[in-house]
């Protein structure tokens, strides 16, 4: 593709500034993508490896997914894909695929709210170079995009977490929606997300409101993994600060409730 990667313009030195309206065009394409291998095909297909180097951009910066080498078809009743080894990339792997060694339209969810966050934030989802004080108190250095913007939505200043680069040249009330709907495809509780068809329609909106969060990160837990599966060979880094895995077989997500009495996950229109 003429312009490569969208990984080269978000982190490369060698890029192109990427104003809002092109980055924003650039989400859009990604979710009308997904959207097509989610629920407009005859399978279901499990991209699994969504992320910005797999996005490739045409001579007019629009987007394009590449690399479907992980990508399984599935029914759309089943919509899981048992897995004998963890695939995906750190940072954009759903936390529950490295736990439960099961992909499924939730996790490709995930990475697509991962992307979103980097595209606003003009951030990599994961380094070991932690700037924010609570995070390297927290996490040992290491610095984690959704913790750190989930952590400004609950100080209300979601909009702080916006790319430096764009120097205040953005649309406000977009990058609000494009960084909460992000969060919300980022929920650490799968069942808290949302579809990929529910996610767009409300890039789409002007008018719907947004997802109400809980006002802190909800901290996950998950079952105990296959035996074909180790979480501790070098795959920890790939899970959030707090999760834990020594539950009984089924997901769950606690809320820790704050003043404003965001407990949970709800979404208003």
């Amino acid at each position: 593709m003429p312009n490569r990667s969208l990984d080269i313009h978000l982190h490369g030195k060698q890029g192109t500034f990427l104003t809002w309206p092109m980055r924003m065009r650039i989400v859009m394409e990604l979710g009308s993508v997904l959207l097509y291998l989610h629920e407009e095909w005859e399978q279901c297909v499990l991209h699994r490896n969504i992320k910005p180097s797999n996005m490739m951009l045409d001579e007019s910066f629009g987007a394009k997914l590449g690399d479907f080498g992980l990508a399984r078809l599935v029914d759309h009743a089943t919509g899981t894909q048992t897995m004998t080894a963890v695939s995906g990339t750190p940072g954009y792997l759903d936390p529950q695929c490295v736990v439960t060694g099961r992909a499924s339209a939730e996790s490709d969810v995930y990475s697509f709210g991962v992307v979103l966050l980097e595209v606003v934030c003009g951030r990599k989802p994961m380094s070991f170079t932690a700037t924010d004080q609570d995070q390297q108190q927290k996490n040992g250095g290491v610095f984690r995009l959704v913790e750190w913007v989930w952590g400004l939505y609950g100080r209300g200043s979601i909009l702080e977490s916006a790319d430096k680069l764009l120097n205040g040249d953005l649309d406000a009330a977009q990058v609000e929606r494009v960084l909460v709907v992000g969060l919300w495809c980022a929920h650490p509780d799968p069942s808290a997300r949302p579809t990929i068809r529910e996610a767009m329609a409300k890039l789409h909106s002007k008018v719907d409101k947004l997802p109400v969060l809980p006002s802190k990160m909800p901290v996950p837990t998950y079952a105990q993994p296959p035996s074909a599966l180790d979480v501790d060979d070098g795959l920890s880094t790939l899970l959030p600060s707090s999760t834990s895995t020594s539950v009984p077989p089924h997901t769950t997500c606690t809320t820790t409730s704050s003043s404003d009495g965001h407990g949970s996950t709800s979404t208003t229109s």
